[in-house]
């Protein structure tokens, strides 16, 4: 009988110790919640990103201290309930920084994007304005060309050139035109077609003396002119006419000798009209040189 009395008051000595360190874990946690708040940091102190006071390490069980294989739940529950509210604090606090990088990112990408569009169009501008400059610019060199050509013939509107020049013999007392007159004048004739700034100069010259050659020679001139007229169309106010008569000429060698017979000297005079119609041409628009060709 007293063996076992010996063997039963171990075992109830080790079976009282749990509740025994429950107790005295109780106890524990409730003096460490009665201490003031001042005790505890402030989250000022801290400076954390939750902008809380750090956790505290878990106090001691009593007899033992972290490794209590006996812990209630309510306890267990009671340590780690802060750890998961600062893991859910952090989670939120990510999420929220998450969110202003992806908005600060987004608008940064749209004020880069706006900044390239006006860079582009500022260059486009600058494009068109060069090419409008440069066009411009032709403009200008055409003009001033075209001003100078037309002073230059302006200056020169009544000085003639001599361009071609034909001869044509009548036999004595003749003023009717011969084929191979007809062939010289129509040589001549077709060469002024569609052109401007030209005259024909209509010289006759008659053998005989006085009126009398005057008159033939008139005759003669007047049969070329007739036929410049009415076979070729060229208006009468382009064709100056005289009858010399008997007028004395001079030959290559610079000697004077009268008419021996009639002769008609037809000579085609030009100014630079026709140059001034060639370079003077409407210039094409800014439209018209850009469109493809």
């Amino acid at each position: 009988m007293s063996n076992r009395i010996l063997i039963a008051l171990p075992l109830a000595a080790v079976l009282a110790l749990p509740g025994l360190a429950q107790t005295t874990s109780s106890s524990s946690d409730q003096s460490q919640s009665a201490q003031p708040a001042a005790a505890q940091p402030s989250s000022t102190d801290t400076g954390n990103a939750t902008g809380k006071a750090p956790l505290a390490p878990p106090s001691r069980e009593g007899f033992w201290g972290h490794l209590n294989p006996f812990a209630r739940k309510t306890y267990v529950k009671r340590q780690t309930e802060p750890i998961r509210d600062r893991v859910n604090e952090l989670d939120d606090l990510t999420a929220a920084n998450s969110r202003a990088i992806k908005d600060t990112d987004d608008r940064a990408q749209a004020g880069i994007k706006l900044a390239s569009d006006k860079a582009n169009e500022a260059d486009q501008h600058a494009v068109d304005a060069g090419n409008k400059a440069t066009q411009a610019q032709q403009t200008a060199q055409q003009a001033t060309t075209r001003v100078q050509t037309v002073e230059t013939v302006v200056s020169n509107i009544d000085q003639y050139k001599a361009s071609n020049q034909t001869e044509i013999l009548f036999r004595p007392g003749q003023t009717m035109l011969s084929k191979n007159a007809k062939d010289a004048i129509d040589t001549m004739a077709d060469g002024v077609k569609g052109q401007h700034g030209y005259i024909f100069e209509v010289q006759g010259f008659s053998s005989g003396r006085g009126q009398a050659a005057i008159a033939n020679s008139q005759k003669m001139a007047e049969s070329v002119v007739r036929y410049l007229v009415l076979t070729h169309d060229i208006p009468v106010y382009r064709i100056y006419l005289v009858g010399m008569g008997n007028a004395p000429t001079a030959d290559e060698t610079a000697k004077t000798k009268h008419v021996t017979g009639g002769r008609v000297e037809i000579s085609l005079l030009k100014n630079d009209l026709e140059q001034l119609s060639a370079n003077t041409g409407a210039p094409a628009t800014a439209d018209q040189q850009q469109q493809p060709k």
